[in-house]
Order: structure tokens, then sequence, then C-alpha cells
């Protein structure tokens, strides 16, 4: 079952279609609709819900065959996501939850890390260490957000897990959060990790000629199947100190896979990033 975020998204996306295959503009549906053009905006954009009765009348206007509204309407019944955002999981900040819906939903996810480990590759006492010397004046529970961690990470090992691809700086593995411990032990599960059919890892080092400033820029794409006619939703996540960005605009995701492929093209291969990865392993330990 996705997300109600997702489910928003995707019913937007398919409805955005729907209109442009038939020819028809925005005020065009909001007048079918008797309501204003904002709504059939925040509509596609998956801002907002939508009656059932509304969609129906938004799908006749667009001359969809009734046969194939069924799936439609699943996506645009409400259902509560009450709870979902508490106890440990409100730690969250609110601009990083949408993030989360979308990455429980993704089948194909590729990041980029300049500084640190990838917050769902890291272990328990990365963690620990991470939130001890966090800047953001987070929860300072950290037992909880060790939880939400953790639990994000199940998407890398569930039955259907998702294809998960990372760029890391050689800086990620020799930049040491917490003790030599704490080091050994992330690298190891990183080494443990490489090592998984749906993940690839790879490593830019030092010394790599990379695109101009390329690497300087964290970002992570993910991509969400749609059982619609219209294409799977892409997403661009960038982010800052206290917000984050979420690009979709086709030109946008574009620029971002073309950055990572002139990054992964300059990388080690898997098998020279592990091989990297376990020699810094090695000089945690003398």
């Amino acid at each position: 079952m996705t997300t109600p975020t997702v489910r928003r998204l995707q019913l937007g996306n398919e409805l955005r279609h729907l209109r442009l295959k038939t020819g028809r503009e925005q005020a065009e549906a909001a007048e079918a609709l008797d309501c204003g053009i904002g709504k059939i905006s925040r509509l596609e954009l998956g801002q907002g819900g939508v009656s059932k009765g509304d969609l129906k009348l938004l799908l006749e206007f667009y001359d969809v065959d009734p046969g194939e509204m069924q799936w439609m309407f699943e996506l645009a019944r409400t259902r509560s996501s009450r709870g979902r955002w508490g106890n440990y999981r409100s730690v969250f900040p609110d601009w990083f939850r949408m993030y989360v819906d979308l990455e429980t939903d993704a089948n194909d996810m590729r990041q980029v890390q300049g500084e640190i480990i990838p917050g769902i590759l890291q272990t328990e006492g990365y963690i620990r260490a991470m939130d001890t010397a966090s800047v953001r004046g987070e929860s300072e529970d950290i037992d909880a957000n060790v939880a939400a961690r953790q639990e994000r990470q199940a998407i890398l090992t569930r039955a259907k897990p998702v294809t998960a691809s990372f760029i890391l700086s050689e800086s990620c593995l020799r930049r040491q959060v917490g003790t030599v411990w704490v080091m050994r032990e992330q690298l190891d599960h990183l080494s443990e990790m490489a090592l998984q059919q749906n993940f690839n890892l790879q490593v830019l080092p030092f010394d790599a000629e990379t695109p101009g400033g390329g690497i300087s820029f964290d970002f992570t794409m993910l991509r969400i199947p749609s059982d619609g006619i219209a294409a799977d939703l892409e997403f661009v996540y960038i982010e800052c100190l206290d917000d984050a960005r979420y690009l979709d605009d086709k030109s946008a995701v574009s620029a971002y896979t073309r950055l990572w492929n002139q990054l992964q093209a300059a990388a080690l291969s898997p098998k020279e990033s592990l091989d990297l990865i376990r020699s810094v392993r090695k000089q945690y330990s003398e």
C-alpha cells in the first residue's frame, strides 16, 4: 500500500497527463468542475484531495473510459494517516516527511554525498555520534532518532528492496564521526552492504577528474513507479540546514541525471570502491 503523500502525487500526475492528452487547459477543467483554477492546479500538484463526485466529473470531462476510472477512485480515497508521525517518528522535521513517504514507495534511489555517510546507511553508533554533534538543534531524544532512521533503512532489505546506488566522496570514508570504533563499524557495514544485489556503491577518490564542482552538490534522485498510464514519478531531493527542495520538473531531473552520469563515470568501480573502503577501514585499526 502506497503512502497518502505518494497517492496524491500519483493522482495529480495522472490528471495532468489526462488533461494534456485531451488538449484541455486548467481553466477549462475548473469551469467543468465549477471551481477556481487554483483547485485544479493544487490537485495536479498533489497538494489537495478530491471527492469521488468531483473526480468522476473531471474524468468524464477528459473522456476517460468508465472501466479505467476505478483505480483512480482508489488513489483518491481518503485514508487517515493519523499517528503516522507520532511516537519516535515525530523526530522527523515537517519538511523531511514528504521525503520519507517518497523514499518508502520508491523502486530506485540514487544518492550523491560529499562529506558524511548517507543517513540510510549509517550504523547506530554513527547516528548517535552525529546527533550528539548536531548543529540543527533537533530533538534531544537520540533513541527516537536511531529508531526512526533504522526504520527507514528497511527499504534496503525488505522483500522487494529498492534498487539503491550511491556515489560517496572519499571524504565520507575519512571524515571521522565519533570514535575510531564507530568508524570501523560503519565502514564494515558499508562493505557488507556493497555486496548486496540491489546495491551499488562507488567512491569518488580525491584525485578523480570530476566535472567542475560536481561533487559539491549533495542530492538524491527517487523514482516511484506508477500503476497508471502516465510516467513514473521522478524527484530530485536537495537538503539544506533547515529546509529541503523537491524538484520534479523534467529539465531539472534531466540536469541532475547528467550530473549523476558524469560523477559515476569519474568514480571508482564498485570493486575498486570496496577495496578502498576496506583499506581505509584498516587505517582506523592502526
